[in-house]
């Protein structure tokens, strides 16, 4: 039984001016699968994301969210179908606790969400499950330090628990280990694996660390100048002469 798409973007247009970033792009993104997106500097990926996520308007086309038109909504209605992104630059309340951070995510989402100025001990449901996530995210131990005082690393566990204290369907990485050393990420890739491998999530990954994509994507699509170049697993992906020549050897030297 073949899986069914989740989101659906339709001949996507981007113009800045006379500058076309993203042209004509189609991209189906099926249920329960880590997609990403790749490609070289310039090459529309990010433009595209954005454009998915919603942060960006197209110029012309349309996203399909289980059959249901997107194009224009703002990504916090999104938010409420079930979508959730996370951004290059950490994106938290850098003077409140990990765990306040992740309890107003998740106020945001349940019937208190505008009653911000009520005591939060009324809200034990919402504080229950940002304890629960903050484990999930392997904060544990961390709830009471400022966010501002934490390492760059926990920071961006800090915005995985943010996103995942939404509860979203589909979630929406835009280069989760920017800033990371090599040692820190190994730790954000099993978190992020087992989101969407055990918990029957589905995931969007722009990341510019090919030992990273290769490692947990089920479809990559790769972009070039605004247009998809090639689509398939990693391994079609690797042994394909068009995607090694438009990165000019750089990519196949590090997927080979």
């Amino acid at each position: 039984m073949s899986q069914e798409n989740i989101l659906e973007a339709h001949n996507l247009r981007k113009a800045f001016g006379g500058l076309v970033a993203v042209d004509d792009v189609s991209i189906h993104i099926q249920e329960k699968t880590m997609h990403a997106i790749i490609g070289p500097n310039g090459a529309g990926k990010t433009t595209l994301f954005n454009l998915l996520s919603g942060t960006m308007p197209p110029t012309s086309g349309q996203v399909f969210y289980h059959g249901r038109d997107i194009t224009h909504l703002p990504p916090q209605r999104r938010a409420h179908l079930g979508i959730g992104r996370s951004f290059q630059i950490t994106n938290i309340f850098p003077n409140l606790t990990v765990l306040e951070n992740i309890r107003l995510a998740t106020q945001a989402m349940g019937k208190h969400n505008f009653r911000l100025l009520h005591l939060a001990e009324n809200y034990s449901e919402y504080i229950e499950k940002a304890e629960a996530v903050i484990e999930q995210v392997g904060l544990t131990g961390r709830e009471l330090i400022i966010v501002r005082n934490l390492p760059h690393g926990e920071k961006r566990k800090l915005e995985l628990g943010i996103m995942l204290a939404c509860d979203p369907e589909l979630l929406l990485f835009d280069e989760p280990t920017a800033g990371m050393s090599s040692e820190q990420v190994p730790e954000l890739i099993q978190i992020i694996n087992k989101v969407v491998k055990e918990k029957g999530r589905t995931a969007i990954l722009v990341e510019h660390r090919m030992d990273m994509v290769m490692q947990i994507s089920d479809k990559i699509t790769v972009m070039s100048q605004g247009t998809i170049l090639a689509e398939g697993s990693p391994h079609e992906i690797a042994n394909n002469r068009q995607v090694q020549k438009a990165y000019l050897g750089d990519l196949y030297g590090e997927l080979a």
